[in-house]
């Protein structure tokens, strides 16, 4: 149903599409997009739309969302050498995009059986034009003998909007459930904010940081500029709005399959505040570190630690609209803490092998070295600084304890070539990626292995 107006507000039509209050409203993506539907229905109205119109105008809103289109508005191409972050958000923008596409062709039915009351007279908006392209068939049908300039106008926002709709859910693992700020020129108030996001996305890897502060402009409408600090508060890895925060999805997945980039938000009645979580070393290069070979080995046999480890996530004091975070880790009554920022980093960097699903995605020639000597799990958790090697691989196995304290182990090692490897597959060197031990100096750091348990199956 679309927003009722209060006896204050002018009603729908005329050059009004929406009953939204000055100051913003938070909405979810089927909410607003329910309430942009007088702008559809202005163009069934103005054209004279009919039932055999329909598919002109869904296989319209299904080009414009799609990916690699002509039509298209998210010119992203994504093939297995992408960026994980484009590889993630370009998923994100293929599955928002069919289920808009889905609505819109539910509500085009709808509205032409049973149509929005209009009482302020018949929708004329001027909408300023974004450059989407139209297929040839939706080109005649909008600006041929049947259309004109104000179906074309309101079309054109309708079209708009829901674009932008996509594109600021495109962090959010769970859009659906994403309160999005709303004004009264709906979602254009992300316009600059939008292109800024996508820029970043389609020229070069885009940060994390970038993606975090887009989504928190969609859901606040306060800027942040990634790596400086403003009157916003600072970039950061998630970050805390009225009703809710946002953070990254590894936090509720396994490490090992879980998004690398992607956040996740989780209604807390008691965030009233915007706030920024920020790592506690914005340059982990400056941070302390320890060799590996200096902490003891494993006691036994190489093989997970004895007893479990047990974790929780404990968050600091605000300061300057930012805090930290850190994972509490407990174990035989000590306890040890990684800051949550650096575990995430550590998460994002660390390699994954492919097809991680099942022992069987293992071929059966694959390449194995000696099992590397097993380093002790707890006092590595405990090391001061980032542990790292350069004296040849090394193994950490956290096999038998819970995803935070693999993600607590991940923020522990120093995030430069990192890998994480499921229990049910022999330590390999990393064929599928050859330039995973080199670094720019060519002299890096050898690499660490992190032994998990694997994936479960259904």
């Amino acid at each position: 149903m679309p927003i009722a107006p209060t006896p204050s507000t002018p009603a729908l039509g005329g050059s009004r599409w929406n009953t939204f209050p000055a100051a913003g409203t938070a909405l979810t993506a089927r909410e607003f997009f329910t309430a942009t539907e007088p702008l559809l229905q202005g163009v069934i109205d103005d054209n004279a739309l009919t039932a055999a119109d329909g598919e002109v105008l869904e296989t319209q809103i299904r080009a414009t969302l799609a990916l690699g289109t002509r039509e298209t508005s998210l010119p992203l191409a994504v093939g297995p050498g992408s960026a994980p972050a484009a590889r993630e958000l370009g998923a994100q923008a293929e599955e928002i995009g069919r289920e808009l596409a889905s609505w819109a062709t539910a509500a085009l039915k709808r509205l032409l059986a049973d149509r929005i009351a209009l009482p302020a007279g018949p929708l004329v908006v001027r909408s300023h034009c974004y450059g989407h392209l139209l297929t040839p068939p939706a080109t005649d049908l909008l600006l041929g003998r049947r259309g004109g300039p104000v179906t074309m106008q309101l079309y054109n926002e309708w079209l708009h909007q829901v674009v932008l709709l996509r594109d600021a859910l495109l962090p959010f693992t769970n859009w659906q459930d994403v309160p999005l700020l709303i004004t009264p020129t709906g979602l254009r108030h992300i316009e600059p904010a939008r292109d800024a996001f996508l820029t970043e996305l389609l020229v070069r890897q885009i940060r994390h940081t970038s993606i975090v502060a887009f989504a928190r402009h969609a859901v606040t409408g306060t800027p942040i500029t990634p790596g400086t600090p403003n009157a916003s508060g600072p970039a950061g890895y998630g970050f805390e709005a009225s009703g809710g925060t946002a953070l990254p999805a590894v936090l509720d997945q396994p490490p090992l399959t879980a998004p690398r980039y992607l956040l996740t938000w989780r209604p807390d009645p008691a965030a009233d505040e915007t706030v920024t979580h920020v790592a506690e070393l914005r340059d982990y290069y400056a941070a302390p570190r320890t060799l590996v070979e200096h902490l003891p080995p494993a006691t036994a046999t190489p093989g997970p630690l004895t007893g479990r480890i047990t974790a929780r996530v404990v968050a600091g004091p605000v300061a300057d609209g930012a805090r930290t975070a850190t994972i509490e880790l407990t174990h035989d009554g000590a306890t040890a803490h990684v800051d949550l920022g650096q575990a995430l980093r550590g998460h994002r960097f660390a390699h994954r092998p492919d097809g991680v699903t099942s022992a069987a995605a293992l071929p059966a020639d694959a390449p194995a070295a000696d099992p590397p000597a097993a380093t002790d799990l707890w006092t590595a958790l405990r090391a001061p600084g980032l542990v790292w090697t350069e004296a040849g691989d090394a193994v950490l196995d956290a096999t038998g304890q819970g995803d935070l304290v693999v993600l607590a182990l991940l923020g522990r090692l120093y995030p430069e070539n990192v890998t994480l490897n499921p229990a049910d597959r022999p330590v390999t060197h990393p064929t599928d990626h050859p330039t995973d031990r080199a670094t720019a100096s060519g002299n890096g750091p050898s690499r660490l292995v992190a032994r998990i348990d694997p994936p479960q199956t259904n």
